[in-house]
């Protein structure tokens, strides 16, 4: 147990009252002058990231027993908000309008309980700021008489930015701009602030993209120092890299990957050993050997904390002379690995494992495309083409299914929701939506990522040392209450107690929906009603893959934890470092837990409104055509269709011209009183677009007759 787990431990089971510095200190037995000023740093530390609170007294004790909330303003179009809190097993906490006290979305708060509202909710008001989610707000350039002011694209914040006229002046209205707050909201004044750039008018080629990129504020180049050290590099490996390493050149290896990928982190082999066992060969890019800790690429990796995948460009971790170069498992070229070799029996039984820094040289650089047609297709030429590995990736299918029928009979959850492929003609506009297929090729890499992960995790695990973890938390009680009520209205339902729920009773009934009109809606609601996956540097289990040992392991090039996981795994294999080093690394895996997860959500996020807005575009042009579509979800004000190409729109109450409909909540339904018309989720309906409102990223559907 860390010094601060044991002081926030003391703090919310042992001190009855809030202490001061001093009284803390002498409570965990320093004495010492040097101790004491280091005790306080630590305490200033925890009071930002709002572990702990200072009263206004300067005695410190925990949110929870001074009935304060921590965590994130989710904010909304009609002025009020939620705070999610760090602690989320109690619910959200709704924030009325006049109790926002100059806070906006995005930002970290403190949140005063004041009461409860109708149906327990638990109500309350910002009480303090502490840290801004950004100064700068992407938005539309307004002005009406002597007022000037900034629209932001993001309706959950909620206010305009006022502008000064006198630098407003020249531009017109409508221009997409980027804005720097420079006086925050109060209770009775909006936000002030300074245009720093003009994006663009609307329609600009590419506008989309770099409006995405600022307002997450993605970076847009490496700096110079990165760009220097990178320069320093070999072009090549050379031999003195190949000192100390396994030579797995001779192995059949192969990256398998979409056509369009460029950072190549993870090849397989697998082969037949004498005692009729398989072994599975599963080698990552040995990013670590490149990127040193400390160094500037590596501080700039630890910020970034992965790559960010939109439909018009990456932004990646690291360099493109890494990502896609020295790094990247190009085919007929040798590359640095670390390799996890695994031996399993006939029914996917793990017996042994070794991991091993080594060298591999690709065959082949396979697309999912083409194994695909090779496996499932039969295609002739390309089953000729790649006829000596051929044997092999028949013995991966089988291997991939036994694997996955391994993980279903223990409960894993395998959520079956369809990705769109956004296409782009030459001019970078949506020419078309596709489907993700999801064959036994793309099976088969994530079978075998999924074993290694846990091989490496559960490693680890064994020698309880400081280490980085994949975790997933079980679901709130609160939420699986919800999502019970939901489909027992569908006519489905599930074993166990909401607050004890196992994996394998919702994996049971994802397979009760399979082939329903329902489906879709049941697993992206189940998707919802779950936690967020997180790294965390301490040791839980992965709820959604039943999984008691979990790591990420097999993507070094874009993702941050799975870098710091490899120089662990190589720095455990060299002899057990020193109890300092130990402590040290340790506090390093939660700091790079804590900011590779926020990191990932804001790439998430960035990644989920870049395809959203494609969609939008592809629609634009497509009024008054008539579509097949599902119900996805009802509300008071109507309900959202969902189209075969995953574009939703709504279909707004007052477009129901044929009787007066009323919204049953527990059923998520919408009744006619006298047709006695239903419209319920996953329902199929025949709708027609009316508008795109491409701001509002919104597209409005009547139905069909």
């Amino acid at each position: 147990m860390s010094f601060q787990e044991k002081l926030l431990g003391f703090m919310r089971e042992t001190a009855y009252r809030p202490l001061t510095v001093d009284e803390l200190a002498r409570e965990l037995g320093l004495h010492d002058k040097r101790d004491v000023r280091k005790f306080t740093r630590l305490m200033e530390e925890l009071e930002q990231a709002g572990k702990i609170i200072k009263t206004r007294y300067g005695r410190y004790g925990v949110p929870e027993k001074m009935n304060l909330a921590v965590g994130m303003l989710q904010g909304n179009p009609a002025g009020f908000g939620f705070v999610l809190p760090d602690a989320p097993a109690a619910g959200d906490i709704f924030i009325p309008a006049g109790q926002l006290n100059g806070a906006l979305h995005g930002d970290r708060v403190v949140a005063r309980l004041s009461g409860t509202r109708e149906g327990g909710k638990r109500e309350g008001e910002i009480i303090r700021i502490l840290e801004r989610r950004s100064r700068y707000v992407i938005g539309r350039l307004e002005s009406v008489r002597q007022l000037v002011y900034v629209v932001p694209d993001d309706q959950r914040i909620s206010t305009d930015i006022f502008i000064p006229r006198s630098q407003a002046r020249p531009l017109k209205n409508g221009l997409k701009v980027q804005v720097e707050i420079t006086r925050w909201p109060e209770k009775r004044r909006p936000p002030e602030g300074i245009i720093v750039s003009v994006l663009g008018e609307p329609g600009d080629q590419g506008l989309d993209t770099l409006t995405i990129i600022k307002k997450y504020e993605l970076p847009e180049s490496f700096p110079p120092q990165v760009q220097k050290e990178v320069a320093a590099l070999p072009a090549e490996i050379t031999s003195a890299d190949l000192e100390g390493r396994r030579d797995l050149r001779a192995l059949p290896t192969v990256t398998i990957d979409g056509a369009d990928a460029k950072d190549l982190d993870d090849a397989v082999s697998l082969q037949r050993l004498a005692n009729g066992n398989l072994e599975l060969g599963v080698h990552i890019a040995d990013v670590g050997h490149f990127v040193r800790e400390g160094t500037a690429v590596d501080r700039e990796a630890f910020q970034r904390g992965t790559s960010v995948y939109l439909v018009e460009t990456v932004i990646p971790m690291l360099p493109p002379e890494l990502s896609n170069g020295l790094c990247s498992l190009n085919p007929k070229v040798d590359r640095l690995t670390i390799s996890v070799l695994m031996e399993l029996d006939a029914g996917g039984q793990l017996l042994r494992y070794n991991f091993t820094p080594s060298v591999i040289n690709s065959r082949e650089r396979m697309t999912y495309e083409d194994l695909r047609a090779i496996l499932e297709d039969q295609d002739a030429a390309l089953s000729r083409r790649y006829a000596q590995l051929l044997p092999m990736f028949t013995e991966m299918s089988r291997l991939a299914l036994v694997l996955r029928s391994r993980r279903a009979d223990r409960g894993a959850i395998d959520f079956d929701l369809p990705e769109i492929k956004v296409v782009l003609d030459d001019t970078g506009r949506t020419a078309a939506l596709e489907k993700r297929p999801r064959s036994i090729a793309e099976t088969i890499i994530e079978e075998f990522m999924l074993q290694c992960n846990e091989v490496v995790a559960a490693h680890f695990t064994r020698l309880q040392v400081p280490f980085l973890y994949r975790v997933h938390e079980r679901p709130d009680e609160e939420k699986m209450l919800a999502f019970r009520d939901f489909v027992h209205n569908l006519g489905y339902s599930f074993k166990g107690r909401p607050d004890k729920i196992h994996a394998r009773a919702l994996q049971a009934l994802l397979q009760q929906v399979a082939g329903k009109p329902e489906q879709r809606v049941v697993n992206t609601l189940l998707l919802r009603s779950m936690k967020q996956a997180r790294y965390s540097a301490e040791h839980l289990p992965h709820f959604g893959l039943a999984a008691e040992d979990y790591t990420h392991f097999t993507s070094p090039i874009r993702r941050y934890p799975d870098l710091v996981v490899h120089r662990l795994l190589r720095e455990y294999l060299e002899g057990m470092p020193g109890s300092r080093r130990l402590a040290r690394l340790a506090h390093y895996n939660e700091a790079a837990a804590e900011r590779s997860s926020v990191r990932e959500r804001l790439a998430m996020e960035a990644e989920r409104e870049s395809v959203e807005v494609k969609k939008i575009e592809f629609m634009s042009g497509k009024e008054g055509q008539e579509y097949d579509a599902t119900i996805s979800g009802v509300t008071s004000f109507g309900f959202f269709v969902e189209l075969d190409n995953l574009v939703e729109g709504l279909v707004h109450i007052s477009s129901l011209t044929d009787d007066y409909y009323r919204y049953n909540e527990k059923a998520l339904s919408l009744h006619g009183g006298r047709t006695g018309k239903m419209f319920r989720i996953g329902q199929a309906v025949k709708v027609v677009l009316k508008r795109v409102e491409k701001d509002k990223r919104q597209l409005d559907f009547t139905l069909v007759g």
